[in-house]
């Protein structure tokens, strides 16, 4: 999966695996969860955004099933 960086106070990254539909979001202080059932559409405006934190919250957040990977040490 590549990482692609994010210009955000909150989110540092963002993977994506299109075939599985997982995204990946690895937050500044929170470390990285991965969300099941993301279409691409989703992957493509979060990246291509000027206001990812506004697109997680909108789109992603609350509305699908995740796991927290790996927490920040």
């Amino acid at each position: 999966m590549q990482w692609i960086k994010l210009d955000s106070s909150k989110l540092e990254a963002v993977g994506y695996d299109e075939s599985a539909m997982i995204l990946r979001i690895q937050f500044i202080k929170d470390g990285i969860f991965e969300y099941y059932g993301v279409p691409p559409f989703v992957h493509k405006d979060l990246v291509e955004t000027n206001h990812p934190e506004r697109i997680f919250k909108q789109y992603i957040k609350d509305k699908y099933r995740y796991v927290r990977l790996q927490n920040q040490s």
